[in-house]
């Protein structure tokens, strides 16, 4: 609105079409991604406008110079300078091709003008109204990934106790997917958190670029604890170990721990999870001078390995994870 209310009443033009249109193309998600596209935009609109130009006062215009005119257009919207406004360049072209403006080199020049306002509004408008930052959104998806990581650990031991069969294994596993894909989502969220304090005018943005580091750290243990819970499940679904009676001791301790590892996480309590990894280092020591059937010592060696990995790198999540909540 603001685009086509400057294109009529400051600058007189008789049809400001493209500043409207412009202005909407031109603002996005984040500044950065504003001005870098609002650039390609201007290239775009100018190369179509000049294609259309060139085309129209050369050749006319019928169906042969319109294919033409596309073919060309679509083959420099393919080029990496204005790849993102590949699409762009063709539209604008046919528009100023078909509605005759090619002839008409006043016209063209108003049509440039025209662009350009929309353009200008859309990259000042952005700049003004408080550009968002995401890292509120990276904070929430990081705490959604802790609960969902803290809740598959204590259904693990709920299951273990209760006895769980090949099905479950199944659906642990599946679970463990699915915070692969969350995870996934994340990262995708946190480069937005990063994209989004460029060129910002906030003075939140140089807070988000210092806790950049942290999510990153912060996701890469949330892999890592995914990873671990995922071959634990594997672990626990081998025919082998499924069909041997577990070690009574062995048993109580590991699934005692496992739940409180699963609660701690979900609370994102530091302490809570240092405590299970020193209980988990007790377990380990008390169990080597046990006279535990030796066939049994691969499958125990490898939950207790998982486990005390899981809780390693959950301790560190928990340990940020309140100063990413305040942020």
């Amino acid at each position: 609105m603001i685009a086509w209310v400057v294109a009529v009443r400051l600058f007189d033009l008789q049809q400001p079409f493209l500043a409207p249109w412009a202005a909407l193309l031109t603002v996005h998600a984040t500044v950065y991604r504003t001005v870098s596209r609002g650039i390609q935009q201007v290239g775009a609109n100018v190369f179509g406008v000049l294609l259309a130009f060139g085309v129209g006062s050369l050749l006319g215009v019928n169906v042969a110079t319109i294919a033409f005119t596309l073919l060309v257009a679509l083959c420099v919207g393919g080029a990496t300078l204005v790849r993102a406004e590949g699409m762009t360049v063709a539209t604008t072209a046919l528009i100023v091709l078909t509605t005759g403006y090619a002839e008409n080199t006043a016209v063209l020049v108003s049509r440039l003008l025209d662009t350009a306002i929309g353009i200008a509004c859309g990259v000042l408008i952005n700049l003004v109204v408080y550009p968002p930052l995401a890292d509120r959104s990276a904070a929430r998806r990081v705490e959604t990934i802790d609960d969902a990581v803290g809740a598959l650990l204590t259904d693990m031991a709920d299951a273990i106790r209760e006895g769980y069969d090949d099905d479950t294994v199944d659906a642990m596993v599946e679970r463990s997917r699915d915070l692969d894909a969350d995870i996934k989502a994340a990262w995708s969220v946190v480069s937005e958190s990063n994209e989004s304090r460029r060129f910002n005018p906030r003075r939140t943005a140089r807070r988000v670029g210092d806790r950049a580091a942290s999510y990153s750290d912060v996701l890469h243990r949330l892999e890592q604890a995914v990873a671990e819970a995922r071959s634990m499940a594997r672990t626990l679904g081998l025919r082998e170990h499924a069909a041997q009676t577990w070690d009574p001791h062995f048993k109580e301790q590991w699934v005692f721990l496992l739940a409180d590892a699963g609660r701690a996480v979900t609370d994102a309590d530091p302490e809570a999870v240092a405590e299970v990894r020193r209980r988990i280092g007790r377990l380990v020591h008390t169990m080597s001078t046990s006279e535990l059937p030796g066939m049994h010592w691969p499958e125990y060696g490898a939950l207790v390995i998982n486990m005390r990995n899981i809780v390693e790198a959950m301790e560190d999540v928990a340990a940020v994870q309140p100063q990413l909540a305040d942020s």
